[in-house]
C-alpha cells in the first residue's frame, strides 16, 4: 500500500503527466455527460421499451455497452464510435488489396493524415446509413408519446440525423484530442469508459440476485468474483505473450566508432489480431436470426438464436479461430520484416536471408496463432457459460468476449505510457519487478 501511495505521488510530481491525465479525465467526463442528453424531440420518460429492446439482444446490447448505455438512453451520442470503428476497419482492409492505399501507409505522416481524412469521409457515410436505420428503430419501439413532433416526423428525422452524426464527429475529436494532448488511445479509452460504466451497474445487479432470490448467497458470489478475477489474469497473459525471434546484426566499422553486432528479438504476438476476430465473428452470428422470418428455415434460424445455445458457440468459436488467422495473416507481414532485416543488415542466426527467412517467420507465426486462437475463441464464448451458471446477463458479458479483451487491453497501453512517463524521469516503474508491455509492446 506504501509502494502504491508512493507511485501516486510520483505520478503527480511529473507536470507534464499529471496535465495529461487530468486532461484526459475531462475530456472523458465530457463524453460521458453527453451519453445522457436525449436526442432533442424525444421525451426522456418513454425510453423503457427501448431500454427492454436492448437487454435482450445481443448485437444491441453489445453497441449499448460501448457507447456507455448511450444507445438506449437515445443520446446525442447513440451511434458511439462504432461507425468510427467500422470505416477504420474498411479502410485497413483497403490497405492490403488496394494499390492507392498500400502507397499511403509508405508514406509516413503524410500518408497517415490523408488515410486519417478518407477514414472522417467514410464515417460520416456509415454515420447517413445508421443515424436513420436508429432512428426507424426508434420509430418501431417507442410510443407515440415519446416523440414531441409525432411519429416518423420529417422534420424530426432531419434534425435527428443531424445530430446524430455531430455526436459521433463530436466524439471522434475528443477521441483525437486525448491522443495528442493525453494520454493512452483517445479512441480506445473511450470504448473502454463506455465498459466500465456498465459494470457497476451489472455488478450491482449480480449481488442484488445473490441475495433476494436465494441463488447461493455469498459464497457463491465471492467463487465468481475468484473466477473473474482469474479470467482477467488470463486474459492479460493472452494479450502479452509473444514469440521472440532473435535477430543477429551484422557489426560494421565507421571511422572509430562500431556499429551492429548485437542480438536483438523481433516480437511475434501470439494474438496478434486482438479483438478483431471476435468482432468479425459475432458480426457473422446475427445473420441466421434473419431466417427466422421465412416458414422453411425457421428451426435453423432459431438455433442459431440462442447465444448460450451449442450450435451457437460451437459455430462462433470455429469463426474465431478462422479470423485469428485470417487477420493474422493481413496484418502480420514476413516478407516486409524480412526486407527490413536485409536492409538494416540483420539475419536470423541459423537461417538464410530473403525466402528462407520470410519462410521461417510465417512458420513460426502460424505455430503461434493456433494456440491464441483456441484461447481467444474460449475467451470469446465464456459469456456464455457463465449465463449457463446462473450469471446475469449483463455482469456475464464481463466474463469475456469483446468488452473482457477491450477493457484489458487498453488499461495495459495506458500503464504502458504512464510507466514510460515515470521510467524517463528516473522513477521506479509500476510494478516492483519487470515491465508492463501493452498490446503493442515487445
Amino acid at each position: 500500500m506504501k509502494r502504491l501511495i508512493e507511485t501516486i505521488k510520483n505520478i503527480f510530481r511529473i507536470e507534464e503527466l499529471r496535465n495529461r491525465i487530468l486532461y484526459t479525465l475531462g475530456l472523458l467526463l465530457v463524453f460521458r455527460f453527453g451519453s445522457f442528453v436525449v436526442i432533442p424531440g424525444i421525451n426522456p420518460t418513454a425510453l423503457s421499451a427501448l431500454q427492454d429492446q436492448v437487454d435482450g439482444n445481443g448485437l444491441l446490447g453489445l453497441i449499448n455497452i460501448f457507447s456507455g448505455g448511450a444507445f438506449s438512453n437515445a443520446s446525442i451520442f447513440a451511434l458511439g464510435v462504432m461507425p468510427y470503428i467500422s470505416a477504420s476497419i474498411v479502410i485497413q482492409l483497403l490497405g492490403i488489396v488496394v494499390p492507392y492505399f498500400q502507397k499511403l501507409q509508405k508514406e509516413g505522416e503524410s500518408g497517415r493524415r490523408k488515410i486519417n481524412q478518407l477514414t472522417r469521409v467514410l464515417t460520416i457515410i456509415v454515420l447517413l446509413i445508421q443515424g436513420p436505420a436508429y432512428l426507424a428503430n426508434l420509430y418501431s419501439q417507442l410510443p407515440d408519446a415519446a416523440f414531441v413532433l409525432g411519429r416518423g416526423s420529417f422534420l424530426f428525422t432531419i434534425v435527428a440525423t443531424v445530430v446524430l452524426i455531430a455526436g459521433t464527429m463530436f466524439v471522434m475529436w475528443l477521441g483525437e484530442k486525448i491522443t495528442d494532448k493525453g494520454i493512452g488511445n483517445g479512441i480506445s479509452l473511450l470504448i473502454m469508459v463506455g465498459i466500465v460504466a456498465r459494470l457497476p451497474h451489472a455488478l450491482l445487479r449480480e449481488i442484488n440476485t445473490r441475495f433476494t432470490e436465494a441463488t447461493g448467497g455469498l459464497v457463491m458470489l465471492v467463487v465468481e468474483l475468484v473466477i473473474w478475477f482469474l479470467v482477467f489474469m488470463a486474459t492479460i497473459a493472452l494479450v502479452q505473450a509473444v514469440r521472440k525471434i532473435p535477430v543477429q546484426y551484422a557489426r560494421r566499422i565507421v571511422g572509430n566508432k562500431q556499429y551492429g553486432g548485437v542480438r536483438q528479438y523481433i516480437p511475434l504476438k501470439i494474438n496478434a489480431a486482438n479483438v478483431m476476430p471476435i468482432i468479425f465473428a459475432q458480426a457473422l452470428m446475427f445473420v441466421p436470426a434473419f431466417f427466422t422470418k421465412f416458414e422453411s428455415t425457421r428451426g435453423f434460424g432459431a438455433a442459431f438464436a440462442d447465444y448460450t445455445g451449442f450450435w451457437y458457440n460451437l459455430v462462433f468459436a470455429l469463426l474465431v479461430i478462422a479470423f485469428t488467422y485470417f487477420y493474422t495473416a493481413v496484418t502480420v507481414n514476413p516478407n516486409m520484416m524480412a526486407d527490413d532485416m536485409k536492409r538494416n543488415g540483420g539475419f536470423i542466426p541459423g537461417i538464410k536471408p530473403g525466402k528462407k527467412t520470410v519462410d521461417y517467420i510465417d512458420t513460426v507465426m502460424t505455430r503461434i496463432t493456433l494456440p491464441g486462437s483456441i484461447f481467444l475463441a474460449i475467451v470469446a464464448i465464456l459469456p456464455a457459460f457463465a449465463t449457463r451458471l446462473g450469471i446475469n446477463n449483463q455482469f456475464a458479458l464481463f466474463f469475456g468476449g469483446t468488452s473482457l479483451l477491450i477493457l484489458v487491453g487498453v488499461v495495459l497501453d495506458t500503464l504502458k505510457q504512464i510507466e514510460s512517463y515515470l521510467l524517463l524521469r528516473h522513477y521506479d516503474g509500476l510494478m516492483k519487478t519487470g515491465r508492463i508491455k501493452g498490446r503493442a509492446g515487445a
